[in-house]
């Protein structure tokens, strides 16, 4: 919200300094977030009237110009601005005068000077050269009744400030000047006056018939009908000077009017072209499939959640957002309909974000207006329509369905004294209630103070006690806060030791070679459907762009996205994770503290990895990463826990390069290749190796447990095996560590992988020899060869059961 002070001080002028002001805003809860003069300081500019402008004698751009200043003489100013002529006012800096600093940061001083043999006595000033526009078209014309001689800035009332605040959503009733008048008026004692308005007398009897046929959509309807306006009728310099330090373009009278009485009472309205409405107005629900051109072009399509205001034939305007195009006044209007309204801020709220903009009203209405002067305002707007652009105006419509209801609120004085933390009074409270112009009644219940608060018409915050308690400490003053150190024993919460934290798990990842990334738990669509196979993705209701539609169930398609912008930007070797919630459907959640029902939300551990193997370096061989790569890094991850990988598939993975990552028989997460297919779909010169997995697997520890060191030695046995190219490494130590030997195999290791090039006996073509170390042991007592042998031959028998292995020849 931005406004000048000079317009706030209009309604409430307390005898503060522009940063004291700015000061009280902040900690009462309104953050002042800019405050910036209007125009940079210069001096010795003035109003000058030029009397007679002739061509440059040497220079085609250039003209001499005879200048009326106020100084007693007529000057003598060459000008290059496009728009001089004779007969305008215009700002003149005179000699000596010092305007805003340059790129260079210096002041510019103005000096009689010469310009190609002419003398010039000043300069005829741009309000860019000013410093109150950033576009300049030529000198800044003035209105004709400027005085010649007066200071520029108190002619143009640049000595103001510009206030530019940063509400939170709970501040509806300060959008608007008017709105934080009242405030400051509370804060200060200073008093509050709201411009007069009087009723504006029908002089003729034009309506137009309007039905409201969704309470649940509008709550208050005024309307009416004024004739014979001009709508080329000039806005006065004092509306269009408020609206460009509001931030608003001036467009035309009629739409200016509406903008103004929007920012000075916060009442958004509309003006409707009424010789284009063909028949009644309806305000309804609009229709699946009906359309609308909007005033910023854009054709939109509507559905049931969206309200119109309509006519016989068609729609005419988005309720509470922006009118259509079919019905905008122009410079041809005649007769306007003039429409003030309440609409509920349910049925407002997100809509204009689906059709991706804003405006000022919906910014306005979901957030909630004041229902109850909609027609005084519309008065307001009325007055100043007839003011400026003439006409007659009929009698107000005014249907009221249903206001919104204020239901009392209690506070009770302990419980504020308990909460604010200092010992606030009976007379505080009544007098902070009574300045923010909350109606109360005082009772006496069980020996304590309740206050029974009624909130007024334009507070829709003030729903709960604690509301209350933050309207008296901000109005008492946060300073006022006693400084106490908390006196709560502060006793931090001890991990158990099979845990890990994130935090711990965080560093493990980076020391493996991968950098955090954090991302939106927003995400595409397409992501979900392509890369984690989800169809029924959880909806966001209201999302902050259009393609971060949906909650996210797999991290893999952030992870992608990531990848894609870093080699956008010429990355070659990118490692990166993330350590984030997932979305997912679960009937079986219920509501509860840190859960919602029918969702559950598991935090998982995703990693990227992408091009070399390593950093450039000389030691080895330059190589692609590859699945073995990331597979170590995720048993490094869950080390000491030894997990197995399970060939399995996998939406996102390529199908002869995924495993499940599997732990005590429970299945914690993927490992694999990007599948070729969205390889190319995403754009990627080759395909990354991702893994993902629940953070409860890796922030779960081995608790070291005492074992004594073995009495007897192991004796190793070197087995080399024949197999076909299918058996798996798992399947061949499973065959060989659970083989019948009464615990004597205390584990194998595979250490040689022999394919002959070409034909071998006793090696076919889809086979291969694999050679594998068995170690046994018996802590009681020496193994001998007899137990050695008879141990062996009972792997050799499990070999050849369970993977079809023999032993080569």
């Amino acid at each position: 919200m931005q406004f000048p002070e000079s317009w706030l001080r209009r309604f409430c002028n307390p005898d503060l300094t522009s940063q004291q002001l700015a000061d009280l805003l902040t900690m009462a809860g309104l953050e002042v977030e800019e405050l910036d003069p209007v125009a940079p300081p210069f001096t010795g500019v003035v109003v000058a009237h030029v009397l007679e402008v002739a061509k440059h004698p040497d220079a085609d751009r250039l003209n001499v110009c005879k200048v009326d200043a106020g100084t007693g003489e007529v000057l003598q100013i060459v000008c290059g601005a496009p728009n001089v002529r004779p007969g305008i006012k215009v700002p003149c800096a005179t000699i000596g005068a010092e305007l805003p600093p340059g790129p260079d940061g210096k002041v510019f001083v103005i000096k009689k000077g010469k310009l190609r043999g002419v003398e010039s006595h000043g300069m005829l000033c741009s309000a860019k050269e000013l410093g109150v526009s950033e576009e300049s078209n030529g000198l800044h014309i003035l209105a004709d009744d400027a005085p010649v001689g007066q200071n520029i800035r108190e002619h143009l009332r640049l000595d103001d400030t510009l206030f530019t605040l940063k509400l939170t959503p709970n501040l509806a009733h300060c959008l608007s000047v008017a709105g934080i008048a009242r405030e400051v008026s509370a804060l200060t004692g200073a008093p509050f006056t709201l411009p007069a308005i009087e009723p504006v007398k029908p002089t003729v009897d034009a309506a137009l018939k309007v039905a409201v046929q969704s309470p649940d959509l509008c709550g208050r309807f005024a309307g009416r009908v004024i004739c014979g306006v001009n709508p080329q009728a000039k806005t006065p310099d004092w509306m269009v000077e408020r609206l460009a330090r509001c931030g608003q373009r001036a467009v035309s009278a009629l739409v200016d009017i509406s903008n103004y009485v929007m920012f000075e009472l916060g009442q958004p309205s509309h003006v409707f072209d009424l010789d284009k409405i063909q028949g009644d107005l309806q305000v309804r629900w609009a229709k699946a499939g009906e359309t609308l051109k909007l005033l910023n072009g854009n054709t939109v399509t509507l559905d049931e959640q969206v309200g119109v205001i309509a006519d016989g034939q068609q729609v005419e305007s988005l309720a509470g957002i922006m009118g259509g195009d079919a019905t905008a006044v122009g410079d041809d209007t005649r007769n306007v309909y003039l429409e003030a309204a309440f609409w509920w801020p349910k049925a407002i709220a997100g809509r204009a974000r689906r059709y991706n903009f804003s405006t000022d009203a919906s910014h306005r209405f979901e957030r909630g207006v004041d229902a109850a002067p909609t027609a005084q305002y519309l008065e307001r707007i009325t007055q100043l329509i007839l003011e400026i652009c003439g006409g007659e105006a009929g009698p107000v419509d005014d249907q009221i369905i249903q206001q919104p209801a204020r239901t009392p609120v209690t506070l009770r004085l302990t419980r504020a004294q308990r909460v604010i933390g200092m010992p606030v009074t009976q007379g505080e409270c009544e007098t902070v209630f009574q300045r923010l112009a909350l109606p109360f009644e005082v009772l006496e219940v069980q020996g304590d103070v309740h206050f029974v608060v009624t909130p007024p018409s334009w507070r829709f915050d003030l729903q709960i006690e604690e509301d209350l308690i933050e309207e008296i400490v901000r109005v008492v003053g946060f300073d006022k806060l006693p400084k106490r150190a908390p006196k709560a024993p502060v006793t931090p919460l001890v991990r158990p030791e099979g845990r890990k934290s994130l935090y711990a798990v965080r560093r493990g990842v980076a020391a493996r070679g991968y950098q955090e990334v954090i991302t939106f738990s927003f995400v595409e669509e397409r992501w979900e459907a392509e890369l984690a196979g989800n169809t029924n993705p959880i909806r966001v209701l209201n999302p902050i762009a259009s393609p971060l539609a949906v909650m996210r169930s797999s991290i893999v398609g952030s992870l992608v996205d990531i990848l894609k912008n870093n080699l956008a930007r010429k990355a070659e070797r990118v490692r990166l994770f993330e350590v984030g919630r997932v979305f997912l459907r679960d009937a079986s959640v219920v509501d509860g503290d840190q859960t919602v029902g029918g969702f559950h939300q598991p935090v998982r551990v995703a990693g990227l990895a992408y091009g070399p193997a390593d950093a450039l370096q000389w030691g080895s061989a330059s190589r692609n990463v590859d699945f073995f790569d990331v597979k170590g890094d995720v048993e490094a991850l869950l080390a000491p826990r030894q997990p197995s990988f399970v060939a399995t598939e996998h939406p996102a993975f390529h199908p002869g390069r995924c495993a499940q990552v599997v732990i005590d028989g429970n299945a914690v997460g993927f490992v694999g290749e990007l599948h070729p297919k969205w390889r190319q779909s995403y754009d990627l010169p080759q395909a990354p190796v991702l893994f993902e997995l629940d953070a409860d697997a890796l922030t779960q520890r081995v608790v070291p447990a005492f074992t004594s060191v073995p009495k007897m030695q192991s004796v190793y046995r070197d087995l080399a095996l024949v197999v076909t190219e299918s058996t798996a490494h798992d399947a061949l130590i499973a065959a060989i560590t659970q083989a019948p030997t009464d615990g004597l195999v205390r584990g194998a290791r595979l250490f040689d992988i022999y394919k002959p090039k070409s034909a071998v006996a006793g090696i076919a073509d889809n086979e291969r020899s694999l050679a594998v170390r068995v170690e046994l042991r018996d802590d009681e007592q020496t193994l001998t060869d007899e137990r050695i042998e008879t141990a062996m031959q009972a792997v050799l028998a499990s070999l050849a059961e369970r993977v079809g292995a023999r032993v080569r020849g």
